[in-house]
């Protein structure tokens, strides 16, 4: 295995990460009338944990200003758990979308094209996105995402409120693919645990980060993260144990997890496979002393 600064991230035996891999999205429907209703969903006071299993069709949503949609909401703020974030699996219907999709100026979001194709304008520029492909657009920013193919489509979109930093330029918007961002290996694990970076680490307009982190069979986050950022973690692809808390899950495409601020975490990879997951996390600012002016 090694790092390739030009292709990214690659294995032998393993398709490397410029070839496009089939990503998750919610599947919708029901289950059997006689399917066990036990299983894996949880929701504990530092952790919750959606299985792909559980997004069906009784669980979606509808959005004001929406046509030929429907929304998984898989994470909103809650006081007293994580507080930051809304995330979202958005299904269009051919046709469907929205003229004007985010109802709060002062959001900001991030999108990832799971299935089909979107059209995204962003003022007077217009991408065609497919699966795989990503925009960042900047709170304030005019609009519009529609299903303009002949195929259903799903993107997931991360909504956070824009936190202003005195000296600090607010980013522009941003679209690109997957592909065209380089693996990052983490020291001591090049070869098996890896990070795609959509913003740059750097850059501290930014308050938050959303990231496609890479494990390859055995790779593993060899010890408890214990930090201030919140998580939204979908799994994309592969399977893996993750520690949440004080416990171990196993965890495969289509689910997830929701953690809370100092949620211990680790994983290991399991299957024959990459484990990979879209990850957004809060970063660069000051946590907020609960003051008001």
């Amino acid at each position: 295995m090694k790092m390739d600064e030009s292709k990214g991230f690659r294995a032998e035996g393993h398709e490397p990460a410029t070839n496009e891999p089939h990503y998750a999205f919610p599947r919708g429907g029901m289950p059997e009338r006689d399917a066990d209703p036990a299983g894996t969903a949880v929701f504990h006071a530092a952790y919750a944990v959606l299985p792909a299993n559980t997004q069906r069709d009784i669980v979606t949503s509808l959005l004001p200003g929406w046509l030929g949609h429907r929304v998984w909401i898989l994470a909103r703020p809650m006081t007293g758990f994580a507080e930051t974030f809304a995330q979202y699996a958005v299904e269009l219907s051919p046709g469907g979308g929205s003229a004007a999709p985010e109802p709060d100026a002062q959001a900001q979001a991030a999108l990832f094209v799971a299935k089909g194709v979107v059209r995204l304008t962003i003022g007077s520029e217009t991408h065609d996105l497919r699966p795989g492909s990503f925009a960042y657009l900047p709170a304030g920013a005019p609009w519009q995402i529609w299903n303009t193919s002949e195929e259903v489509a799903g993107f997931h979109w991360i909504r956070k409120t824009y936190v202003p930093a005195e000296g600090v330029s607010a980013p522009e918007p941003m679209v690109c693919h997957e592909t065209d961002v380089a693996a990052n290996g983490m020291p001591g694990a090049e070869n098996c645990w890896a990070t795609q970076r959509f913003f740059d680490p750097l850059d501290l307009g930014y308050d938050f980060h959303v990231n496609i982190v890479t494990f390859r069979p055995g790779g593993r986050i060899p010890f408890a993260e214990t930090h201030v950022m919140e998580h939204g973690i979908y799994v994309l692809q592969g399977t893996a144990r993750y520690l949440l808390n004080q416990d171990w899950v196993e965890v495969g495409p289509g689910d997830f997890l929701w953690l809370r601020a100092f949620c211990p975490q680790a994983c290991i990879a399991t299957g024959d496979g990459a484990f990979r997951y879209l990850l957004y996390k809060d970063v660069n600012r000051h946590p907020s002393l609960g003051l008001t002016t």
